[in-house]
């Protein structure tokens, strides 16, 4: 896959392990994870040429990362904004998510995803209804809890 998106789950994970491993056991948001999960999903990120997000991703992202204490907190927020200077952000309009078959299950966030893949941008999702979703409509998708079952049984 030439570009990957992240879904906001993993955008979550991957903003908190960058600011420190150890967070991810202990963020709010993370603790379904494993610090050693966050190498798995560089690993995936590497693959790919350029890394894409939506304006939808990176405000549900900021929301849901802020659930922390300082100082931790403030280094989370600078990964954060680390990832989103280095990364390709594309617009989807409300009105494109809102046609998006999935819409109403998925919500605006997810369907926006789906309204911004491509033939040249993949997905990278925990989400499995946003997986099915997005191999349904013919998109390149991986889905994180396949990859961790693969790396970890």
């Amino acid at each position: 896959m030439r570009a990957c998106l992240l879904d906001t789950n993993l955008l979550v994970l991957l903003t908190v392990g960058r600011a420190s491993p150890a967070f991810v056991e202990v963020h709010k948001r993370t603790r379904s994870y494993r610090s050693e999960d966050l190498p798995l999903l560089e690993e995936l990120l590497a693959k790919a040429a350029r890394i894409v997000t939506t304006p939808h991703v990176l405000s549900e992202t900021s929301n849901l990362i802020r659930q922390f204490q300082e100082p931790g907190r403030g280094r989370i927020v600078e990964a954060f904004r680390d990832f989103a200077f280095q990364a390709e952000e594309t617009h989807v309009p409300c009105a494109e998510a809102f046609a998006q078959p999935d819409f109403v299950r998925l919500g605006l966030t997810d369907a926006g995803i789906l309204a911004a893949l491509r033939d040249d941008v993949g997905l990278v999702t925990d989400d499995l209804d946003l997986y099915l979703a997005s191999v349904t409509a013919g998109r390149d998708a991986i889905n994180f809890t396949h990859e961790r079952a693969r790396r970890f049984g």
